[in-house]
């Protein structure tokens, strides 16, 4: 059997966060071969454990997303993709609102693509 874990990121409505950068909640799931995904935790940030401060930090310490096979947000920059890809982590972007129904595309091969990353929400203070 094989199993993969699942982060997504949360905004405040219980939608996907519209950028996996500031984003503070993070849903995992653990997936399995027969497509049955369970919400397994919940992992909650501090405004200075967000991965955007993780990657403009730069200071080569793990990040507790480093733990997943998976991460899904609705935006993303590349240098956070390619820093949580060094460590094995590969972050994805959708259209999908709904955490649960995104789990499902990505395990099912068909995961809406994601919005173009835009460096206005990586600012915000």
């Amino acid at each position: 059997m094989t199993e993969k874990l699942v982060a997504v990121a949360i905004a405040n409505d219980g939608n996907i966060a519209p950028h996996a950068g500031r984003a503070l909640q993070w849903r995992v799931y653990v997936v399995a071969d027969e497509i049955n995904a369970s919400l397994t935790w919940t992992l909650n940030l501090t405004d200075i454990g967000c991965l955007h401060e993780w990657h403009v930090r730069g200071d080569g310490e793990r990040h507790p997303l480093h733990f997943v096979d998976v991460a899904i947000a609705a935006s993303a920059g590349e240098g956070v993709r390619r820093r949580l890809q060094q460590r094995n982590t590969e972050l994805l972007t959708t259209i999908e609102a709904n955490p649960d129904q995104a789990v499902e595309a990505y395990w099912k091969g068909d995961l809406a693509a994601g919005l173009p990353h835009e460096n206005q929400p990586c600012l915000h203070t």
